[in-house]
């Protein structure tokens, strides 16, 4: 694991809250624009690809109206890969039922083309005390 330089904290911090704006955004474009073609998201349920993902925003079947990082993200570069791991918190519409969640996220980036893409994100509920 190689040093972060200030800048590319920086960068990568901005782009975790950026993302962050987009998921409030419901704009599939705007949120996509984050994600590489071959993007995909592990949680609880399963495994759901880019496309899965992005439709159910498109149908508007999936809406958050809030999507907030608690605290500073974990930032850990590895060459042109960076892992982002934050504790998130967001309230989801999902078929018209409300869901809020408290989670630790970790997403991977790689660098394309100047541009930090995500490639995979995980998502484990944060533990209630």
């Amino acid at each position: 694991m190689s040093d972060l330089a200030p800048h590319d904290r920086q960068v990568l911090a901005a782009v975790a809250h950026d993302w962050a704006a987009a998921m409030v955004s419901n704009d599939p474009a705007r949120i996509a624009d984050f994600m590489a073609d071959d993007w995909a998201i592990v949680s609880e349920s399963g495994i759901s690809t880019r496309e899965q993902f992005l439709s159910f925003v498109e149908s508007g079947e999936l809406t958050h109206s809030s999507f907030r990082l608690v605290g500073d993200p974990r930032i850990r570069m590895h060459g042109d890969s960076a892992v982002v791991t934050a504790r998130i918190t967001n309230t989801a519409h999902y078929k018209g039922e409300r869901f809020d969640a408290d989670e630790w996220t970790t997403d991977v980036f790689v660098r394309r083309d100047d541009r930090w893409r995500c490639v995979l994100s995980h998502i484990t509920p944060a533990a209630r005390t």
